[in-house]
């Protein structure tokens, strides 16, 4: 190579680097070694976070505490299992427990109950029907005892559902929709109806699916946005009518097997309104012919669901990207991250991976609504997951595009655990930032309450008191993920750096179905770290 090219490539080096380093938000690792692949992960009240896999992928990497094998003469691959498929991570410690799980939770769904507990149901194989619980604790040394899986015995789902979509709904029941070959709904507790016909899900179904895991918001009018492929109905899902169709979403399929992701954004002012974000996507085709260098899907919609004439608003993300975690932020911005920018999800079935974040600015006019973030170097691919962490990072955990656990092909399962830390959590913003001193434990809806907050230097805005579900995530779509801007006063001083916050509770569940949820104060768009707060009925 001449002295030329050499300079010149030196010259591409510098700038790449120094292009990186410039670019918002830190990567730490959390985690070197969790045993196991996380598919599905959720963030517990506690400050603990559940990871999920399957239990018929053979051993993990992390064992089951002595003498609590799994035995099923059914499993292909291990009928003595002695290895974890589930970990529970100590955030306050960054330590990992094995938990043990006995049915099969391949694609399986989950939500929040209102007490804390963790749902989830469904699955593959032997656990294509079950309902299953997780009760959170506080860690203890005795907690393995306390606090683990617990199969239900006594309830079974009406249809098997592997690949199905969870939603909490206003009254705190759950409603549990589609999955392969159940283009149907049923609800927990269990209602006498069983499962429930809903054709919109076999309308919507094509050669390759692409209807599996629908994008499900629940609307604060009281009815559900239900997404599959590429069009929307409104669902009321007591009466089981569809009450608005909604225009085709361009740009080819959006669910699963093609899955980009999707957000329903922070409800604010009477909360009559909710718009819903759908971005990124594969080429229809490339599930189907097992393709894994087609182009994925760039575009993005948005549409004011609530409207009586609701049109999606196209644009184009900065990155195509298959598989990308949509993360509602303490702010009200977006987080697009983890994926790749060809092929579908499936095994082996995608590659270039999309390594940079990208920040979707809600408040922004189109065109200046995206803001690329500094990349990691992780490649997080299919069964990979994102969720808000109380301190406001971004947890990354997963990835495992291969049938069985691999470290030698490429993109080898990833059982790393990473923290994404936005800008707003950068060392120059630490004197803005607040911390939340006071607040109740539990709130009524429409309740009037304080929140109490510290601040180092004097606040010169309004600061914001902002809740944030914890959801479900798993293939790129995070189960009853909701952020609700709360109505609040002009902080009142009480002392040096220290500020009173008249808030009101959301009204109704509609708009935040009861259940625990993650406080956020945010002083010029810099969030508190969280405080739980349990909202009751």
């Amino acid at each position: 190579m001449s002295n030329m090219n050499w300079k010149l490539l030196f010259l591409f080096f510098i700038i790449f680097i120094r292009t990186r380093a410039d670019l918002p938000g830190t990567w730490e690792l959390l985690v070197p070694d969790a045993g196991i692949a996380s598919m599905h992960t959720a963030v517990t009240h506690f400050n603990t976070v559940i990871l999920l896999d399957r239990t018929n992928i053979g051993p993990s990497r992390k064992l089951l505490p002595p003498h609590r094998c799994r035995h099923d003469p059914t499993d292909p691959v291990l009928k003595k299992d002695c290895y974890a498929h589930s970990v529970l991570l100590d955030l306050s410690t960054n330590s990992i427990r094995p938990l043990m799980i006995l049915t099969d939770t391949w694609c399986s769904s989950g939500q929040f109950l209102p007490d804390g507990t963790l749902l989830q149901t469904g699955g593959a194989l032997d656990g294509v029907k079950k309902f299953r619980k997780f009760i959170p604790c506080i860690e203890t040394p005795n907690s393995a005892s306390l606090c683990d899986w617990q199969e239900l015995q006594d309830i079974e789902l009406s249809q098997g559902r592997w690949y199905s979509t969870n939603q909490i709904l206003p009254d705190g029941s759950v409603i549990i929709i589609g999955g392969r070959a159940s283009p149907s709904v049923e609800f927990y507790p269990p209602r006498k109806t069983g499962a429930v016909n809903f054709p919109f899900l076999s309308q919507v179904e094509d050669k390759q699916m692409d209807n599996l895991y629908p994008y499900v918001h629940l609307l604060p009018n009281g009815h559900l946005f239900v997404f599959a492929n590429n069009k929307a109905v409104m669902y009321d899902y007591n009466s089981n009518l569809v009450i608005k169709d909604y225009p085709v979403l361009e740009g080819g399929p959006r669910n699963y097997p093609s899955a980009g992701s999707s957000v329903m954004l922070a409800l604010t002012g009477d909360y009559s309104s909710a718009t819903i974000v759908i971005c990124g996507g594969a080429t229809y085709g490339a599930y189907l012919q097992r393709t894994i260098d087609t182009p994925a899907n760039g575009s993005c919609g948005r549409i004011e669901a609530t409207r009586p004439d609701p049109v999606w608003e196209m644009e184009n993300m900065p990155f195509a990207r298959i598989m990308g975690d949509m993360v509602m932020l303490p702010t009200g911005d977006v987080l697009i991250i983890n994926g790749a920018q060809a092929g579908t999800q499936g095994f082996e079935l995608a590659s270039d991976p999309c390594l940079y974040p990208v920040l979707y600015r809600r408040d922004q006019p189109i065109g200046l609504r995206f803001m690329t973030l500094n990349p990691g170097t992780v490649p997080r691919m299919y069964h990979s997951t994102a969720n808000l962490l109380p301190d406001g990072r971004i947890l990354i955990a997963g990835s495992n595009p291969h049938y069985f656990y691999n470290f030698k092909r490429a993109f080898p399962t990833e059982l790393r655990i990473e923290a994404f830390s936005p800008e707003y959590l950068a060392a120059d913003k630490a004197n803005i930032r607040p911390v939340l001193v006071e607040l109740p434990e539990k709130i009524a809806y429409g309740e009037s309450f304080d929140a109490v907050v510290t601040v180092e230097l004097p606040v010169v805005e309004v600061v914001e008191v902002n809740i944030a579900s914890a959801p479900f995530a798993t293939h790129s779509f995070s189960q009853g993920q909701r952020l609700v801007k709360l109505p609040v006063t002009s902080a009142v001083p009480e002392g040096p750096g220290k500020y009173r916050i008249g808030c009101t509770a959301p009204t109704d569940g509609r708009v935040a179905p009861p259940g625990y949820y993650m406080v956020f104060a945010v002083n010029q768009g810099v969030p508190s770290i969280a405080r739980w707060v349990q909202l009751i009925s």
